[in-house]
């Protein structure tokens, strides 16, 4: 899709911690933006003034900074705009376009339950835009709630081209007189939604399916206020192995529990835009290559299943990709202060092929770093089996942490190779029977550590 430069955005609400599903959101119109040389924008939706809390949204700034998706410009607040939306509701009430709807909850309740009964689709029934102006007035002079309902035209359509699932059109009977401000004088979701899209130059968005009803409605405002809608575009939901949503109510990780468990931001991002999006990339790729790859013509119309094991597999492979001095980051206080560089630097040189979470360096560094290990069960057998010479030989040559020369040593006097010299070494120099590649981790031993473990063999 070639286009000029689009104005794209993220909208949470700070009620909570990110989940995934708002992450793929946010990835999705960070690339579809970057990719034409437009601007990703943030927009902070905190009406919700029982819900949302500061910290939920710094947390959120936080991560998206983490992840790599910089929005631009500063972060526009819902909360501080009832002033604006306000506005744009008189100017509905001066064209005649909206009418007070003093239809309690229980009443709108009972005439849902009838039409469900009747086998209709549930749809306002208009019975407050039948009344007279006067009657209408007198009840809101007498203190009377009310909301305030969009009166949606009897006759048309509302089309508009899904950058993910195409032409859509919805006849206006079927959306009904929806409603824009609430009877406690706060605006609907959507509505201010919509308004905000348009006054902060937002040219095309995506979001999640279950957005999709609200798109007649949000276009049909925009059009009575003279405003530019977005394209727009509705995501298949993310769902978990069960075939549900994927949600916190279902078990899954939020982003900042993922990242309190040491997932990498590369790794989440290389899993997430593959969910619901087509690649013929399959390598890990970094945020500026994913710009390129991205297109909206490869988006999915069926739900995308989240795959711990595939997430996990781009961590591992993410971890590999790791410098020393990141690695060293990543894994932080696991490291002994008292080890420095260079054996700090060739223990995780050696380790991190084997690393998935950071706290998957513990038990090497008790291996390296701590005293002889006790063999495992399978590493003891190997050592009661092998010939002492071999341990001898192995001591004798094991000062200098030098790998080969070790393995010269012991072979000249045993005659051995391939496993039946190796598990032996792997096993008394580790107490175990795999793990890192043994020359490596032998350069990060303490002095003497190496000796001290083969002689007790001997």
């Amino acid at each position: 899709m070639v286009e000029s430069p689009l104005v794209t955005r993220f909208a949470p609400s700070p009620t909570g911690e990110l989940h995934l599903g708002n992450v793929r959101t946010a990835l999705f119109n960070a690339l579809l933006a970057w990719r034409s040389g437009g601007r990703f924008l943030l927009r902070i939706e905190d009406t919700d003034a029982t819900r949302s809390r500061p910290e939920f949204t710094a947390a959120l700034k936080e991560d998206l900074a983490w992840l790599g998706l910089e929005w631009y410009g500063e972060a526009l607040h819902q909360s501080l705009r009832a002033a604006v939306y306000n506005a744009e509701l008189l100017k509905l009430g001066e064209r005649g376009l909206v009418y007070p709807c003093f239809c309690s909850p229980g009443d709108l309740a009972l005439s849902r339950s009838a039409q469900l009964a009747a086998g209709k689709p549930p749809r306002y029934s208009g019975k407050c835009r039948r009344l007279a102006t006067s009657e209408a007035g007198a009840r809101i002079e007498a203190g009377e709630p009310a909301s305030l309902r969009f009166a949606v035209p009897e006759q048309g359509t509302v089309a508009f081209d899904d950058l993910v699932h195409g032409p859509r059109t919805f006849d206006h009977a079927e959306i009904g007189d929806f409603v824009l401000r609430r009877s406690d004088g706060t605006t609907a979701f959507f509505f201010s939604n919509a308004v905000d899209d348009a006054l902060s130059g937002i040219t095309a968005l995506l979001r999640g399916d279950d957005h999709l009803g609200n798109t007649p409605r949000q276009l049909l405002v925009l059009a009575a206020l003279g405003l530019p809608a977005p394209r727009y575009g509705h995501l298949a939901l993310l769902t978990g192995s069960d075939g549900a949503p994927l949600s916190k109510r279902s078990g899954a990780a939020s982003l900042r529990e993922l990242r309190a468990q040491g997932l990498l931001p590369q790794a989440i991002l290389n899993h997430l835009f593959r969910l619901g999006h087509f690649t013929a990339r399959h390598e890990l790729l970094t945020l500026a290559e994913m710009i390129v790859a991205f297109d909206t013509t490869h988006l999915q119309r069926s739900p995308a299943h989240f795959d711990t094991a595939q997430l996990l597999g781009w961590q591992q492979e993410s971890v590999h990709r790791l410098g020393v001095a990141d690695a060293a980051d990543w894994l932080g206080t696991r490291l002994p202060d008292s080890v420095q560089d260079p054996p700090r630097a060739a223990f995780i040189a050696a380790v991190l092929p084997n690393l998935v979470h950071p706290d998957d360096v513990l038990p090497w560094v008790d291996v390296v770093f701590g005293g002889a290990p006790e063999p495992e069960a399978d590493a003891a057998n190997i050592i009661a089996l092998a010939d002492r010479r071999l341990f001898q030989a192995a001591a004798d040559a094991a000062d200098s942490n030098d790998f080969v020369a070790l393995v010269a040593a012991a072979k000249a006097a045993t005659g051995l190779k391939g496993p039946s010299l190796y598990k032996p070494l792997r096993a008394a120099l580790t107490g175990r029977l795999s793990g890192p590649e043994l020359g490596p981790l032998l350069k990060a031993m303490p002095p003497g550590s190496a000796r001290a473990r083969l002689a007790r063999y001997a």
